[in-house]
């Protein structure tokens, strides 16, 4: 009983969660993989590199993941506003481009995530980052 209880509050949750958000589409879905992603790679940064920028000795500190996690928290509060905007207005451009520039933001972190770990980044994900950021700015 707990388990089924578990799996339809969870259910409840992320489908209001994607509702406020504008729903669950490809920009919102790859966003917030970016966005775990992104929270991964500085753990392991932290945790196995030793190498963040976000101590003062380059390993992990709890401070700096809440932190982390709030800062995600207040990206997905900036696409709902953006949705809301777009109800407003009757339009569709408005969460659709604050979702592209965040994806662009996390998608830079990882490649700097990657980089901070010796990892090679290839050159074709530099250009698509380039192009999504050229699309955000028109």
């Amino acid at each position: 009983m707990k388990k089924e209880l578990f799996a339809v509050s969870a259910g409840i949750l992320g489908s209001a969660a994607a509702k406020l958000l504008g729903g669950w589409d490809v920009p919102a879905q790859t966003l917030v993989m970016f966005m775990a992603a992104d929270y991964i790679t500085g753990v392991i940064v932290a945790g196995v590199f030793h190498k963040s920028s976000k101590s003062e000795d380059g390993t992990l500190e709890s401070r700096a993941g809440f932190k982390g996690l709030f800062r995600k928290g207040i990206i997905l509060c900036m696409v709902l506003v953006a949705h809301r905007l777009d109800i407003t207005f009757g339009t569709d451009v408005i969460r659709n481009t604050v979702i592209i520039g965040y994806i662009c933001n996390e998608a830079l972190s990882i490649v700097e995530n990657a980089g901070l770990m010796g990892v090679p980044v290839p050159k074709i994900i530099l250009n698509s980052i380039e192009v999504l950021k050229k699309g955000e700015e028109n």
